[in-house]
């Protein structure tokens, strides 16, 4: 099942809907929190090390404060200090403070200052309990001041629910270096959606969920705009191939790639739309890498543009019903020539088209064009490609905001390339992938992208699947190629090589 991505606001209503719904203390519940995140440190931390726990005044403090206090029963070499300035302690936190100091006074400190930490001597891991996602503005003053001294240190920082200072969703207007940078941060139940956006790769080095087991009621009263898929969302999707079958069956795709010194794109997205099951392939190019293209997939027809040699300049003998979907882009220039054809192709299809690359540039310098797309077309934009189709954007929230403004606006589907890339669909949801590497940060793998859905769509998935699986099958392709690879030396060919073992993994027959 996808794990769902709720923002800071829902959470906050979940947890009382809880508490509502099972009838306990919001205590009971940081005490459940507190047993999650405890299972989650035993298994990073050993009882031998030193460690520092800073809990701040909200409940995020009450949820280090009762960890403290169960890493202390079970024989950790632990010292607590609460670092409330000038801050009213929450009910909760105040009551497990109480509880701490007079269980473990010799390990508590109550109620310090940032000038107390300089004294602090050096330990192994720091566990940041100041502030979780329940934080509305940026962190000043002494916790600004906590957070530069904690940055420096060199323990292990591990983070409980967000690095303190950082929002759960947007953080255009906040203050970063304000914010913790964290080694590892231990979400509670759910993702935030920070955790996936690259503007935050500083702050969050990896990350791990806790059990609180909310309430299934809470929960399933919360509409869910964002999530995380995993492997096993797709199991059910793939389809299986029938003995009797034939090429017929499994789609004719057209590929419009490819012009003079670009021939490369336009084989690494046949070959790869060919590995990912296609069953017929139509590879329009320029005569002037024909022969190239020809040679390179000698599995795939590949027809010649009749009025230029070097550029996509007409549909002239291609029945584009004939075809079960279409990608263009991958290597196409956008030049005159180029950007009146794709005109014509979007006026002439109803089938949904793959975007990609060029095809995203054209459509860039001639946004009227957005409305000739067919529903359900697919963009695939990398965030240089977006930032030219709709705005310089600031940080990666901005960025998916505008998509989802965009998809829903032209229902189409927007696919943001990135480490977790985000499939958006025409109704606004954000489904995160949670395949790849940045090995793939390398010329030619968004080409082998855009092969492998034209493949699917071809197939008769539809686009929201193609979409997902597209995604999934791309990324797991990279991380497969690393076992054999560096991240260094990984290049898009590896990617195709490897899409056979990633329909295996996710069969489970790997």
């Amino acid at each position: 099942m996808a794990l769902s991505i709720y923002t800071t606001a829902q959470i906050r209503q979940i947890d009382a809907d809880t508490i509502q719904l099972e009838g306990i203390l919001s205590a009971e519940l940081m005490q459940r929190a507190a047993f999650g995140l405890f299972e989650r440190i035993k298994t990073h931390i050993t009882a031998d090390k030193s460690i520092l726990v800073l809990a701040g005044p909200g409940n995020n403090g009450g949820d280090a404060l009762v960890l403290s206090r169960l890493m202390l029963e079970a024989g950790f070499r632990l010292r607590c200090i609460l670092l409330s300035g000038n801050k009213q302690l929450s009910k909760d936190c105040a009551l497990n403070a109480e509880k701490l100091q007079a269980l473990y006074p010799s390990s508590f400190v109550l109620k310090a200052g940032p000038e107390d930490l300089e004294k602090e001597p050096q330990t192994d891991f720091i566990i940041d309990g100041l502030f979780g996602s329940g934080l509305n503005r940026a962190l000043e003053g002494n916790f600004a001041r906590i957070v530069h001294w904690l940055n420096k240190q060199k323990a292990i920082r591990i983070s409980i629910d967000l690095p303190s200072g950082l929002y759960g969703e947007n953080n255009r207007t906040n203050i970063r270096e304000n914010i913790v940078h964290s080694d590892l941060v231990l979400g509670i139940q759910f993702p935030r959606l920070a955790f996936v956006l690259p503007e935050n790769e500083d702050y969050i080095k990896e990350w791990e969920l806790s059990s609180l087991n909310f309430h299934p009621q809470a929960i399933g009263r919360q509409e869910v705009h964002y999530s995380l898929v995993e492997q096993t969302d797709f199991r059910a999707i793939l389809r299986n191939r029938k003995k009797f079958s034939h090429k017929g069956h499994y789609g004719h795709g057209l590929l419009i790639a490819g012009s003079a010194g670009m021939s490369g794109a336009a084989i690494l997205a046949g070959r790869a739309a060919l590995r990912a099951g296609l069953g017929l392939l139509n590879i329009r190019v320029p005569s002037a890498v024909y022969t190239c293209v020809q040679t390179a997939i000698p599995e795939a027809m590949v027809s010649i543009d009749p009025v230029s040699e070097n550029s996509f300049s007409s549909l002239e003998n291609l029945d584009t019903d004939s075809f079960t979907a279409i990608a263009i882009g991958p290597g196409l220039g956008t030049g005159q020539n180029q950007t009146q054809a794709l005109k014509a192709l979007l006026q002439q299809t109803k089938l949904p088209l793959v975007i990609d690359a060029d095809g995203l540039n054209i459509l860039a310098g001639e946004p009227a064009l957005l409305k000739l797309l067919t529903p359900g077309s697919i963009l695939s934009p990398h965030p240089k490609e977006f930032d030219r189709l709709a705005g310089k954007s600031t940080c990666g929230y901005e960025r998916l905001e505008k998509a989802r403004a965009i998809a829903i606006k032209h229902q189409i589907c927007l696919i943001l390339k990135g480490h977790y890339s985000c499939s958006i669909f025409p109704d606004g949801s954000c489904h995160f992938n949670n395949t790849g590497n940045a090995g793939m940060a390398t010329a030619g793998s968004g080409d082998v992208l855009s092969g492998i859905l034209l493949s699917l769509l071809a197939q008769g998935y539809s686009p929201a699947q193609t979409c997902l699986l597209g995604v999934y099958l791309h990324g797991l392709s990279g991380d497969l190629a690393l076992k054999e690879q560096s991240e260094e030396s990984l290049m898009a060919g590896d990617l195709i090589q490897h899409l056979g073992q990633a329909f295996k993994h996710i069969k489970g027959q790997l």
